[in-house]
Formats: C-alpha cells, sequence, structure tokens
C-alpha cells in the first residue's frame, strides 16, 4: 500500500514513474518580475500540466518547478493552462514558492 502512495506522490513530483515523460519546455513568458516556461508532461495520450518559475534574486537564480494533475488533449492546451496555473501560483504565493519545504 505504502508503495501506491509512494508512486503517486514521485509522479506528482515529476521524479518519473508510469507513462510521465520528460518534459517538454514551451515558450517562456514573464509576468510580475518571474519568468515562466510551461513544461508539460505527455502522459499516455494526453498532457500534464506542469511548469517551472523562476526568479533571479541577487547573484541567484531561484526556480520552483510544479506538476498538477490537470489533463489536456494537446501540448498547446497544456502550455497555456501551465502559465495561467504559474500565474495563478506567483499571485498567491510570490517569493514564498522559493522556501525550502
Amino acid at each position: 500500500m505504502g508503495n501506491v502512495f509512494s508512486n503517486f506522490f514521485s509522479r506528482l513530483g515529476g521524479s518519473g514513474g508510469g507513462d510521465a515523460a520528460e518534459a517538454e519546455l514551451g515558450e517562456e513568458v514573464e509576468y510580475k518580475g518571474y519568468a515562466i516556461r510551461p513544461a508539460p508532461r505527455r502522459e499516455g495520450s494526453e498532457w500534464l500540466t506542469a511548469g517551472i518559475i523562476t526568479k533571479q534574486v541577487g547573484d541567484e537564480l531561484k526556480e520552483h518547478h510544479f506538476v498538477r494533475v490537470d489533463k489536456h488533449m494537446t501540448k498547446d492546451g497544456a502550455d497555456d493552462f501551465s502559465v495561467v496555473k504559474a500565474k495563478q501560483i506567483i499571485d498567491e504565493q510570490g517569493d514564498n514558492l522559493f522556501r525550502d519545504r
């Protein structure tokens, strides 16, 4: 039973498993001082919402990866929604999304 949960959470975190393929990076979008790069992941015939949010803080480039369970029929649809989701994350969390968890 623990293995089922482990596999589920590793897939959500993007550390592989199942059908999840490598992310395919989309075009970078600037938003409120952050850079958003859609990075949807193919899962079977669908695409998972995923992306990377970065921000230059002093000499350090901070980076936050996210994967959501939302699925899309096309990569373009996943790219578009990944940007929407990233903007929502930025609006809700701001620089707190870079805190160590």
